[in-house]
C-alpha cells in the first residue's frame, strides 16, 4: 500500500474530488486509520502535504481543518486522466519514437533521479545509458519536464528505426515484456476474485474502501511499466485490455460501498460535510446519488 501522504491524496481524489470545503483533520486521521496508519504517521502526512503546498490547513474554532490546494487539485486531475485513460484504446502509430538523451553530473543527482522517475511516468524506458525511448510523441511533455527541473544538458527528438537493425537493438526491447505479462496475469487473477466477491455481495463497506484503493494503486503502476506499445510491436494475446476491463468494472462496483464507508467516518466529526463525500467512476464521472446508501448496506 502507498505511503501515508500519497494514500491521503488518493483518498481525497477518490471521495472528495473537486470539493473545496475543508474537512476536520481528525476525520482524515480516522480515514487513514482504516488502512492501518497510526495517528502519529497520519498527522505527519498532513504536515508534509501542507509543507509541500498540496494541503491548506486552517482553524475553524478550536478545530484544525484541511482542504486540497489548487495545486493538489491539478495534480489529482492530471493523475486521474493518466490512470483512467491508460489502455482505453489502441492508437494508430506513425512508426516514430520519442527519445531523450541526457548527461547530468553526479552533483545534480536529485534532479537526475527525479527526471528518470518522470520519464517512466511518461512511458519512457532506458534503451542505453543516458538514452531513453518511448513509442509515442512525448517530445513536448519531455521539454516541459526538462524546463521544470532546470536541466539544460539534454536533447529530445523523434526518430524511426532503419532496416537491418539487429532484433536485440530494437527500441521495444527497452521493456521487459515477459515480466510485465506475469504482473498483468497476477493482477487479472486477483481482480477477478475481488469482482466476483463484490457481485456476490460478500464485500462490506469497510473492506470495499481498502480493496478499491488497493486495486487502483496496483493499476496505477502499469503506466510506468507498460509503454503503451503499438499493437504491431506487442506479443500475441497481450493482456492489457483484459486487465483494464477488470479494473474499471471492479473499481466502479466498489465505489458506492467505499463512499458509504467514507461518509460514515466523516460523519463522526462533521455530519453536515459527510453527505458531500462521494465517488467518481472510472470515466471520472461523479456519482449522482451520493446520499443514497448502496444496496445491502444497513
Amino acid at each position: 500500500m502507498q505511503r501515508p501522504p500519497r494514500l491521503l491524496l488518493t483518498l481525497l481524489g477518490d471521495y472528495w474530488w473537486r470539493r473545496t470545503e475543508p474537512l476536520p483533520s481528525a476525520a482524515l486521521v480516522a480515514l487513514l486509520a482504516e488502512f492501518g496508519v497510526s495517528d502519529s504517521a497520519a498527522r505527519a502526512a498532513l504536515s508534509r502535504l501542507t509543507r509541500n503546498k498540496l494541503l491548506v490547513t486552517s482553524k475553524s474554532g478550536r478545530r484544525t481543518v484541511v482542504r486540497l490546494s489548487e495545486r493538489a487539485a491539478r495534480v489529482l486531475d492530471d493523475g486521474g486522466n493518466q490512470i483512467f485513460s491508460f489502455g482505453r484504446t489502441s492508437r494508430p502509430w506513425d512508426g516514430m519514437w520519442s527519445l531523450v538523451a541526457f548527461s547530468i553530473p553526479e552533483q545534480n543527482r536529485a534532479a537526475r533521479d527525479l527526471l528518470r522517475k518522470q520519464l517512466r511516468w511518461l512511458g519512457f524506458a532506458p534503451l542505453y545509458d543516458g538514452l531513453w525511448v518511448a513509442p509515442r510523441d512525448r517530445a513536448l511533455e519531455v521539454i516541459n519536464q526538462l524546463a521544470g527541473l532546470g536541466i539544460t544538458t539534454a536533447t529530445a527528438f523523434r526518430a524511426s528505426t532503419v532496416p537491418g537493425v539487429s532484433p536485440e537493438g530494437l527500441p521495444q526491447h527497452a521493456w521487459d515484456l515477459d515480466n510485465l505479462r506475469v504482473r498483468y496475469d497476477g493482477f487479472i487473477a486477483n481482480t477477478q476474485r475481488l469482482r466476483d466477491r463484490t457481485l456476490a455481495g460478500r464485500v462490506s463497506p469497510v473492506a470495499a474502501l481498502v480493496a478499491r484503493t488497493r486495486v487502483m494503486d496496483e493499476w496505477r503502476g502499469f503506466p510506468e511499466l507498460d509503454p503503451d506499445l503499438p499493437d504491431e510491436l506487442l506479443p500475441d494475446a497481450w493482456p492489457r485490455a483484459t486487465a483494464r476491463e477488470l479494473f474499471t468494472t471492479t473499481y466502479d462496483l466498489l465505489g458506492p460501498l467505499a463512499a458509504h464507508r467514507v461518509r460514515q467516518i466523516i460523519a463522526r466529526y462533521s455530519p453536515d460535510l459527510a453527505v458531500h463525500a462521494t465517488h467518481h467512476s472510472s470515466e471520472l464521472q461523479p456519482d449522482a446519488s451520493a446520499d443514497a446508501e448502496p444496496a445491502g448496506v444497513v
